[in-house]
């Protein structure tokens, strides 16, 4: 099986040597940047599988790093940070990033989470049997490019809410869970965090089922929320 390569963006030298050493051991091979320019280049390599990407960086800011990569790649990516902040977190996950974690955090639960994203990448490279486009009445879905269209106009949503969105659509007349869409669309448990679901939900409503008058998402109490056909 081939190795693995990871990219560490962190300008904190000390953490960048301490992650390389445990992938290393790990068997991953890995890249170091110390600043955010030098980060994005190496990222664009097409032999990167994932990047671990530090939120405060010289040059390039992690977030800004993250939204040009995310432009042109789908490439699995897990934001660290020492701001132990909500705001922080959602801007993260809305500008791209698959996971976060926050400094000081165990190096245990770094690889659980790496694996995760990598199986998860495999999967997706291997369902050759799934359709590009989704279709729903209007509503238009293109895996391909990250587009999303209602009556052929485009409808602008973060990574999150395109994915939220795609396994909804996927499991059609099925309710799914909060606990089921977390385990799905986040890749693992997030300690109970289910509200989490609930805000993504709204956001989804506001961008297409309140502009457009339908009623698309919909909730069912006690259990979670399911996309019907008519």
């Amino acid at each position: 099986m081939d190795k693995k390569k990871i990219l560490i963006v962190e300008d904190e030298k000390k953490i960048a040597r301490f992650l390389e050493l445990e992938l290393t051991y790990e068997g991953y091979e890995v890249e170091i940047a110390n600043d955010g320019r030098v980060g994005f280049e190496k990222a664009m390599s097409p032999d990167i599988d994932l990047i671990v990407l530090d939120l405060m960086l010289p040059g390039l800011s992690g977030i800004e790093l993250c939204r040009r990569v995310r432009n042109s790649s789908d490439i699995p990516i897990i934001m660290l940070t020492a701001k132990d902040d909500v705001s922080d977190k959602v801007t993260g996950l809305d500008v791209g990033a698959d996971d976060y974690m926050t400094k000081p955090f165990a190096i245990e639960e770094l690889l659980a989470r790496i694996r995760v994203l990598l199986k998860r990448k495999i999967r997706t490279q291997g369902s050759e049997l799934e359709l590009n486009t989704l279709v729903h009445d209007k509503l238009k879905l293109y895996k391909d490019n990250y587009r999303v269209e209602y009556d052929n106009e485009a409808i602008e949503l973060t990574k999150k809410e395109f994915e939220l969105l795609e396994y909804l659509m996927l499991n059609k007349n099925i309710v799914l869970s909060r606990e089921k869409i977390l385990e799905n669309v986040w890749g693992y448990d997030y300690f109970g965090e289910t509200n989490l679901i609930d805000v993504y939900i709204r956001y989804l409503r506001g961008k297409i089922d309140q502009k457009y008058d339908v009623d698309l998402i919909k909730t069912v109490r006690g259990v979670g929320y399911i996309i019907r056909d008519h």
